[in-house]
């Protein structure tokens, strides 16, 4: 365990951090199993507002640093690429 004031404010600051990360991750992940449910489901009313809904969370994902932007946009365009694949 750390004894320096600072290292401790360390821990402290990169546990918050962590937990923000994971939480932005699970609701990217989320999102993008909404598309892929409903593109399984050949519905593509519901596939094109959860891609809508999945572009927003990935975007703010990337902004806030939590994914590279080349991630993010590669999420985005096999997303987009899935839902216009829909018959």
């Amino acid at each position: 365990m750390a004894n320096i004031k600072s290292a401790k404010k360390r821990i402290l600051v990169t546990a918050t951090r962590t937990a923000r990360n994971k939480s932005i991750r699970s609701a990217v992940k989320t999102s993008i199993k909404k598309v892929e449910a409903a593109a399984a489901a050949n519905n593509k009313e519901e596939a094109k507002t959860a891609l809508t809904s999945a572009i927003s969370t990935i975007s703010k994902a990337a902004q806030k640093g939590v994914y590279h932007k080349n991630n993010a946009a590669r999420k985005v365009s096999r997303l987009t690429k899935l839902v216009n694949d829909i018959a």
